[in-house]
């Protein structure tokens, strides 16, 4: 298999305190038509890591180093026009909370036309086909493209979401925590349908999350992020059936077993004490 994304040492700081690494040299690679989970606990520098690679780190922030090669391309010397060519078309992103990401005064459908329009210059009938395939796709019946997103519950945004990120069929889709406000029901429902639109389409994806229980059901690799830092990454098998450091233990031991009846232990750090 090749790499479809490699990041080797990315840094990413303040741009007012560039001693303070919330990104310290995070190195991956995602391969075509796999999955590879990051998971770490709130501020561990997993959406840094994701935003960057989609070239969206906010003003304040900037990569210090390190390189972000995506089909070969170096998306670090890419310019800003280069870069919204790239997204939307080849690098699709599903973002953590939709009903923030969605525009509340345009129709769904719009919203997922307006890539169709601009990078493949569809419009009137064959962008409506389009879009009303792309929502049956994701399971939300076609004639609902007039609805506005406060008409749609949780679920059904995260599909609209969805449906976005894939209108242009990219080669890689980053999922960040999309169903961290979901219901059980529902989050199994999204997984499901995000496995096999990545198997129809052979899509690479890097999916982002603190659940391990996310990351057993769906990842092929898995990366352990911890304070901006990653502390292990392997096959998932290998790290989950036979972690090799303390974090990705403490991870282990707050996900319950099938049965429900696994006491949560809290996360211990005494490690961090024991390593300094």
């Amino acid at each position: 298999m090749s790499d479809l994304l490699r990041i080797e040492g990315l840094t990413i700081a303040p741009r007012t305190m560039p001693q303070r690494l919330l990104v310290n040299n995070v190195s991956f690679a995602l391969e075509v038509g796999k999955t590879t989970c990051i998971v770490g606990e709130s501020g561990s520098g997993k959406s840094l890591t994701a935003l960057a690679v989609m070239g969206l780190l906010p003003p304040a922030l900037q990569r210090q180093s390190g390189s972000i090669s995506f089909q070969g391309t170096e998306l670090t010397a890419c310019s800003p026009a280069q870069m919204r060519a790239l997204r939307g078309k080849r690098m699709g992103m599903i973002f953590q909370e939709p009903m923030t990401s969605l525009n509340p005064v345009l129709n769904i459908g719009y919203q997922i036309g307006e890539s169709l329009s601009a990078h493949l210059g569809l419009s009137g009938k064959a962008l409506k086909t389009r879009v009303a395939a792309l929502l049956e796709q994701v399971g939300i019946p076609a004639e609902r493209a007039s609805n506005y997103p406060d008409e749609l519950s949780g679920g059904q945004r995260q599909r609209v979401m969805i449906a976005m990120s894939i209108a242009c069929e990219p080669s890689m889709l980053i999922a960040d925590e999309p169903t961290t406000a979901l219901d059980v029901t529902v989050q199994a429902q999204i997984l499901a349908l995000l496995s096999e639109l990545k198997q129809r389409m052979n899509m690479g994806m890097l999916f982002i999350t603190h659940d391990f229980g996310v990351v057993a059901d769906i990842a092929d690799d898995v990366v352990v992020m911890f304070r901006g830092e990653v502390v292990e990454s392997g096959a998932v098998a290998d790290v989950l059936g036979n972690p090799s450091h303390p974090y990705t233990q403490a991870l282990l031991d707050c996900v319950p077993d099938a049965e429900g009846n696994k006491t949560l232990k809290p996360i211990d750090y005494a490690w961090l004490k024991e390593a300094a």
